[in-house]
């Protein structure tokens, strides 16, 4: 077999390259990367030793065989160069005791030295075996791990610290182990699980039982779950950044869904910095034990004392989501209620805030979010279907897919362009089952599109805001559309929210950290959280019953969803004030009083939701239509109104112009579908569309409704809205 470098068959192929240093560099034979390109500019790399190559534009790598193949060249004709080749006859040794005692015997000086100034002393290196060799053409300290049957499967691999930080395993793809097992078997008080072989190695030279998954913060096993929960007291110490926060709050939410009760979280101190660690609190910070386990570590979930709290009134909610969300009432409430419903088994319920860019749609649910523990909100902007799945989920080798858990989660989409991912969501936006699976297709560069499976565990809560009006109808039913206002009053207050806000960051934080109603509702959600709510039952279904049909003579497919919402909101209400309610064991009892307050937000914002409207576009009809064509007909003609007419009102209301493509394309056809205007060519021009209310109004529109009342008239002012065929 011919030995050709890359050099010589880029020559043979006619490719022209230029060469720097040990790099040969030439346009990209893949893809049209290099199409614009200036004369010296080129974008695919070769090394000229290893013929390994990469795009730096289209990503693409390889090797010389693989170019190979790429231009059809039977593969006989081509072979490695010899330092690859050798790689790839490189054997996997067995890992053996003698093999561990080895690379242990060959351990340098100046790594001791290092290991003991990560605070692991001579007694523990000798009795876990940290070795150090030669693996894959570096030079790493080793660290055996063991498998359940005490049996060595691999080796922790760690960069020697004078040439990197990286950790991988030999041999490479073994799957993750707890370290060590041993521990889990001689422990039942108190166990400590870290991040990373070494801290658990320091911690275990502290006298502490600890133990560690040996492929990060994010890989203990849910299984592993079993072996440990035996002990009486589980501390989980993690690093100080972000991976290891989210890795703390799984295994505490693993722990908790058993019933464990002595979960301990530790917060590493500041002082030891963002990704700050275990060796970093004993070597850097000099802590001690005794505060690790105590001063650093809060039980979890947090404890709460549930004797300072008083049944909530709506009102008294509205005054205290006052503090940094003006107006708004009843969209406050039920942004609120539908964040609060991610703690019950299957009250949840969606919303979906649909208005023009800057009026606020965003800031209402993210606002209350904060009042929730952080680890149970998931706030995305923009985000594909494709990217969610990956980001939210947890990748399964059996399932060959991800597995994502968004139970008692709260997730809100922040200014989506579009409703693509709803479309992929929708039985679990349904509720239709608490676990459903779903196919994805991925686009790979070398592989093309592979399929891969997504396991979905519901239900969240699920909030989405968009400045796109138009709702697919399949989205509009599974959802209680809300807008937030616009009027003058409320900007104003936010606008003076605002200036108060950037003044003084501080001593705006401060006032709401001293705020006495905002604290006690923090700690109220904490307390709802830990109660674990399962069921809430209603006790007088007939009160329902009755209030749904007394205003409904006519019923339509979407009541059936809407019913669901109303007992819903009679739940959240029932559960915000869960201590004062009957209870049996994790079940709770509904009352008349929740019954009462829910029927009352829901006949506020029912008569969008009843057409399938954003709050917006309802507004923009009562308010803009409406009132131009009483003033156009004010002499008893019946004159239409062109969309100048509908632009100039507008103006006239809202101190804005309105933008005519979303009038034309989004706004009127939804009036339209609602069956509340109707469109006809002016017979005097053909070419201009006049635009009609279906229905006289039977009661004057200049009446007001504030719309902190919703933006819709009172119960029983409603009929003009409809007309006899709807």
């Amino acid at each position: 077999m011919e030995t050709i470098t890359i050099k010589e068959y880029l020559t043979r192929k006619g490719i022209p390259f230029r060469e720097a240093g040990s790099e040969i560099i030439t346009h990209c034979v893949f893809r049209a990367c290099d199409d614009d390109s200036r004369q010296n500019e080129a974008h695919l790399y070769f090394n000229a030793e290893t013929s390994q190559y990469d795009c730096k534009k289209c990503g693409e790598k390889g090797n010389i065989i693989t170019l190979a193949k790429h231009f059809g060249d039977l593969l006989d004709d081509i072979a490695l160069h010899p330092r690859i080749v050798a790689q790839k006859k490189e054997r996997v040794a067995k890992i053996t005791v003698e093999l561990v005692e080895k690379y242990h015997k060959a351990m340098l000086s100046h790594i001791k030295q290092y290991l003991q100034g990560r605070g692991i002393e001579e007694p523990f290196i000798n009795a876990y075996n940290l070795g150090y060799g030669q693996f894959y053409g570096k030079s790493w300290i080793t660290i055996p791990i063991r498998a359940t049957d005490g049996n060595y499967a691999f080796f922790k691999l760690r960069q020697n610290p004078a040439e990197g930080n990286d950790k991988i395993t030999y041999p490479k793809g073994a799957h993750a182990q707890l370290y060590d097992w041993e521990t889990i078997k001689e422990t039942n008080d108190l166990i400590v699980i870290c991040e990373g072989e070494l801290d658990r190695l320091l911690l275990t030279g502290k006298g502490i039982p600890a133990i560690t998954s040996t492929h990060g913060a994010m890989t203990f096993k849910p299984e592993w779950i079993d072996e440990i929960k035996k002990c009486r007291k589980i501390y989980i110490c993690f690093d100080n950044d972000d991976a290891g926060r989210k890795g703390t709050t799984r295994i505490a939410k693993m722990l908790d869904d058993i019933g464990h009760t002595g979960i301990h979280v530790v917060s590493l101190p500041e002082e030891v910095g963002e990704g700050g660690d275990v060796t970093d609190y004993f070597v850097k910070f000099g802590g001690a034990v005794d505060d690790l386990l105590k001063k650093f570590a809060k039980p979890y979930p947090e404890r709460v004392d549930v004797s300072r709290f008083t049944p909530i009134t709506t009102a008294t909610l509205i005054d205290t989501l006052g503090l940094t969300i003006k107006r708004d009432e009843e969209n406050k409430v039920v942004t609120f209620l539908c964040e609060l419903a991610a703690y019950t088994e299957n009250a949840q319920f969606n919303v979906s805030y649909n208005a023009p860019s800057s009026t606020g749609k965003s800031y209402i649910p993210t606002e209350i979010a904060k009042l929730f523990p952080q680890e149970d909100v998931m706030e995305l902007a923009y985000c594909s279907p494709t990217a969610f799945f990956h980001d939210a989920g947890e990748f399964n080798k059996e399932l060959n897919g991800y597995k994502i858990d968004l139970s008692r989660k709260i997730l809100i989409f922040l200014d989506q362009p579009h409703n693509d991912l709803l479309a992929r969501l929708r039985p679990l936006l349904s509720h239709d089952k608490k676990e459903i699976s779903l196919k994805i297709t991925d686009k790979s560069q070398k592989h093309g599109l592979r399929t891969k499976n997504i396991l979905i565990k519901g239900y969240p809560s699920v909030i989405f805001c968009t400045a796109g009006l138009n709702i697919d109808e399949q989205e509009a039913t599974r959802f209680l559309l809300l807008s937030p206002e616009i009027n003058q009053e409320k900007i104003r207050e936010g606008v003076l929210a605002t200036i108060r806000k950037e003044a003084d960051q501080d001593r705006y934080t401060s006032w709401l950290k001293e705020d006495d109603k905002r604290q006690l509702l923090i700690e109220r959600i904490k307390a709802i959280r830990n109660e674990k709510i399962q069921e809430i039952k209603i006790s007088c279904h007939e009160e329902v019953e009755r209030r749904f049909f007394a205003e409904r003579t006519k019923l339509k497919p979407r009541h059936q969803r809407d019913v669901k919402r109303i007992t819903s909101l009679i739940k959240c209400f029932a559960l915000l004030n869960l201590w004062w309610r009957e209870r049996n064991g994790s079940t709770i009892i509904a009352n008349e009083k929740d019954i009462e307050e829910a029927f009352k937000i829901w006949e506020k914002i029912s008569a969008s939701q009843e057409l399938n409207l954003p709050p917006y576009i309802y507004d923009l009809y009562r308010d803009i239509i409406l009132k131009a064509w009483e003033n156009k007909n004010s002499s008893g003609t019946e004159l239409g109104l062109t969309r100048q007419d509908i632009s100039k009102k507008h103006y006239e209301v809202y101190g804005r112009m309105l933008d005519t493509t979303k009038l034309r394309q989004q706004i009127l056809p939804m009036l339209e579908t609602a069956g509340l205007i109707s469109q006809e060519p002016d017979p005097n021009d053909k070419r201009k569309m006049l635009i009609y209310p279906t229905v006289a109004p039977t009661v004057s529109t200049t009446q007001e409704y504030s719309e902190s009342d919703g933006g819709v008239p009172p119960e029983g002012d409603q009929k003009w809205m409809y007309s006899e065929n709807n």
